[in-house]
């Protein structure tokens, strides 16, 4: 009897010393932070802009190394983060908003005289931001990534239709950027004013949440 006493007092101590024993849970730095590197996470439901780095513009050009097509020193992103886990891992967000202010857009095609308008179709894309820095855009399921280019010529007004299955940037931390080049798009309808496989490069900085820099971790 006395044996199961003791027995029965050492096993109820060493339950009740167990949870006082274990470690606090740390919580897991997500991909996306705000503020710093490591910093306080980017909530999924937080809209994220950015608009060209200064100094830079957005370019469509006819071929991946040549200066001919359109440039713009306008334009700006707004997406909504959908998913943010742990790091190292792949936060998801919905681009629901791609601007260019016609305004700030020049050609210097043949036969091109202005620009009218850029549009961004079939939104919003899925993007994901891996934690080494690759960016994927993507549209919707049975849908393309496609852009309305409307071109004012010597001809009259014309308008370009441009697709691509897909989109892959670069984000940086250094000037919390996300960054695309020579992208390319194919021409799905317009006339032959309007070239024939369209190249995509610009660069978005800085990316925000609410006002604070968004980082990539």
């Amino acid at each position: 009897m006395r044996t199961r006493t003791l027995l029965t007092l050492i096993c109820t101590a060493a339950a009740c010393a167990l949870p006082l024993a274990g470690p606090a849970s740390a919580v897991d730095t997500p991909v996306l932070t705000k503020g710093s590197v490591g910093g306080a996470p980017v909530a999924v439901g937080d809209v994220l802009t950015a608009p060209l780095a200064s100094g830079t513009t957005a370019t469509l050009y006819s071929s991946a190394t040549g200066t001919s097509g359109i440039s713009c020193t306008s334009s700006q992103f707004t997406a909504t983060v959908t998913d943010n886990p742990a790091a190292p891992g792949t936060a998801g967000e919905s681009l629901g908003a791609h601007t260019f202010d016609s305004a700030s857009c020049t050609s210097n095609v043949l036969g091109v005289l202005g620009v009218n308008s850029i549009t961004v179709d079939n939104l919003p894309y899925g993007t994901t931001v891996n934690s080494d820095g690759t960016v994927t855009v993507t549209p919707a399921s049975g849908s393309t990534i496609r852009t309305t280019v409307k071109l004012r010529t010597l001809l009259g007004a014309i308008t370009c239709v441009y697709q691509a299955p897909s989109l892959t940037g670069t984000a940086s931390n250094d000037d919390n950027s996300i960054n695309f080049t020579a992208q390319q798009f194919t021409k799905t309808s317009g006339s032959s004013l309007c070239f024939a496989n369209g190249y995509f490069t610009a660069k978005y900085a800085p990316v925000t949440d609410g006002g604070e820099l968004v980082f990539v971790n």
